[in-house]
């Protein structure tokens, strides 16, 4: 583990339409950990995945990525940086097949390893390896889910955003979803997961922070945090 963060995000403030969604909000991700936010809907979680992918701006505060300013990239800089964002809904091509969605991915890239790649994400979710041939808009929820994770690998990120990735599947398919979570995070991959199945995020996460409208009110190891009577209590029906 580095001593510095990879990610750092010190009073982040976010708002829409003068209505602060996101306040004071600070947090790091050490490369080669999974954390996670986690709160209600409308805590703000989402909201800060969008804001450091750079589709909403900031009003205040500063981020950085690997020692770098990322609030002074426009977004496709920050995709060439190292950042992947899988976004809440998926965000796929329907008009496109698995094969090509996963291609689009890894436009901007020049090496050799991309073929090897691509069969990896075919190695991790072997449903898209028989389905490679079909369109996005025809795979169901979680075959769309797959593909979105896998395209985020096949951009090479140092880190993922993923938000709500369990959302609208079904608990076979959340459980194998996050299967390949852990398994990227035992691969090297650094993960920032936005969650609202709190019990399984705080399995597999390394660091949790809590939100509630719009502010982080508890953070700490996982580990702990599961144990924490609010958080029992709030998120994991105990």
């Amino acid at each position: 583990m580095t001593s510095q963060p990879l990610l750092t995000v010190d009073d982040l403030w976010i708002s829409y339409d003068r209505i602060a969604a996101v306040r004071g909000v600070s947090f790091a991700v050490q490369e080669g950990d999974i954390v996670t936010l986690i709160g209600a809907n409308g805590a703000g979680k989402s909201t800060i995945l969008r804001a450091l992918s750079g589709l909403l701006p900031v009003s205040q505060g500063t981020v950085l990525f690997a020692g770098q300013d990322l609030l002074s990239l426009p977004a496709h800089r920050r995709t060439q940086a190292g950042i992947a964002h899988v976004p809440e809904g998926r965000g796929i091509f329907g008009n496109l097949t698995v094969l090509e969605n996963l291609r689009l991915a890894a436009y901007a890239r020049r090496d050799a390893q991309i073929e090897a790649d691509l069969e990896e994400v075919f190695r991790l979710f072997p449903r898209l390896a028989e389905r490679r041939r079909q369109w996005g808009n025809t795979l169901s929820g979680g075959e769309q889910q797959m593909l979105a994770v896998g395209r985020a690998l096949m951009s090479r990120a140092r880190l993922l955003l993923l938000d709500e990735p369990s959302m609208g599947l079904a608990p076979m398919l959340v459980r194998e979803i996050f299967r390949v979570i852990r398994r990227l995070n035992k691969a090297g991959a650094t993960i920032l997961l936005v969650e609202q199945n709190a019990r399984l995020a705080l399995e597999i996460a390394h660091q949790a922070y809590i939100l509630e409208t719009g502010r982080i009110v508890l953070a700490g190891p996982s580990r702990t945090l599961q144990d924490h009577p609010q958080v029992r209590e709030a998120y994991l029906g105990v």
